[in-house]
């Protein structure tokens, strides 16, 4: 339940490093490093966020893989020829938003301003997977609750997250008027036009769901989904067009101690997405048993989530909190019942 964090973070090379270093200290900006285990491998990729999202990395992962486990398997003449990669090809033709000037000017003369360095909380923590039978009896559950009032369905997603964030409000021993907030992450794919689907870069946009924490116990858990629910039905393409618009006026950073410090340490975010095929991908040694991410963005409030190992809607969630709410979360008997066994890995 609980994750060894740092042996998984010594897996990954690139510690530390944020998205300007690269260009600052000339340091890759992507980076692998496999370790031999007593029973596996593991396979540890760091990308820069400034070369690409979740999609984009996963992309490049299963791609590499698969060009891996099929490399010299076809001969013809006596040349190797490889075979047809069944990931779609990388599009790397910037897209811009037709009123952005190009380059987009930037509020700083040197490189080294938009670099914040944070000395984050010690945080602890936890993987839960939650099988497919769990996730689709929270989604249920959420859109009962919500019958004749939400205007839109309640992804499994949302309702896992809403799950999620009713737990970790408890853990944090929140009183009911603090201000608590959800971030999650919206991608542009497919609801931009212009932005085709194997664009290699960042095409995604913050949303956020915001409350007071007694609402989300009061009200329960379909309401508290219908709220993150509303945060991502609202990011239609023409308020996607208006944000890039108004980001490329006035520019703006995050920052990891961002998080930790917005509404008095109460909020969550999630990255990633249980859409990316995680355990799609085979180097020729068999598929994956595990996924783990590396110590970027590791501060209190982050969890990502992955698909879950037995793939067909199942989910894991990777879960930071300081260390008594995270031990607290975990004794929590209502989010614990929905979580099945963790992934061995």
């Amino acid at each position: 339940m609980y994750t060894p964090s740092p042996v998984v973070w010594d897996l990954f090379s690139l510690n530390g490093v944020l998205d300007a270093d690269a260009a600052i200290e000339s340091l890759p900006v992507l980076s692998a490093q496999v370790t031999e285990l007593a029973d596996g491998v593991f396979v540890a990729v760091s990308m820069n966020h400034s070369v690409g999202d979740g999609t984009s990395f996963w992309e490049f992962f299963n791609a590499w893989s698969e060009i891996h486990r099929h490399r010299a398997d076809v001969n013809v003449n006596g040349l190797n020829k490889m075979k047809m990669v069944s990931t779609p090809a990388p599009v790397l033709a910037r897209w811009f938003v037709e009123t952005s000037p190009v380059p987009i000017p930037l509020p700083f003369s040197k490189l080294q301003h938009v670099l914040r360095r944070f000395e984050l909380p010690p945080v602890r923590e936890g993987f839960f997977t939650f099988s497919a039978a769990s996730v689709k009896k929270l989604k249920a559950r959420a859109n009962g609750e919500m019958a004749g009032v939400a205007t839109a369905p309640i992804s499994s997603l949302q309702a896992l997250l809403a799950h999620l964030w009713r737990a970790v409000c408890r853990a944090r021993r929140l009183a009911p008027g603090q201000e608590t907030f959800y971030a999650v992450i919206i991608g542009c794919r497919g609801r931009v036009r212009g932005i085709p689907p194997g664009y290699v870069g960042n095409a995604v946009v913050p949303g956020r769901a915001v409350c007071a924490a007694g609402e989300v116990q009061e009200k329960g858990l379909g309401w508290t989904a219908w709220q993150l629910n509303r945060a991502v039905v609202s990011f239609d393409e023409a308020a996607l067009r208006a944000f890039l618009e108004r980001w490329v006026r006035e520019p703006t950073f995050a920052f990891t101690g961002d998080l930790s410090s917005a509404a008095g340490g109460a909020g969550l975010e999630t990255g990633s997405s249980p859409r990316f095929d995680v355990f799609g991908n085979d180097f020729g040694w068999g598929r994956p048993v595990g996924v783990r991410s590396g110590l970027g963005d590791k501060t209190d409030g982050k969890a990502t989530v992955f698909e879950g190992p037995e793939r067909g809607g199942s989910m894991s969630l990777e879960v930071c909190l300081a260390p008594a709410a995270l031990e607290r979360l975990v004794a929590d008997h209502e989010f614990m019942d929905a979580v099945t066994l963790p992934a061995r890995v």
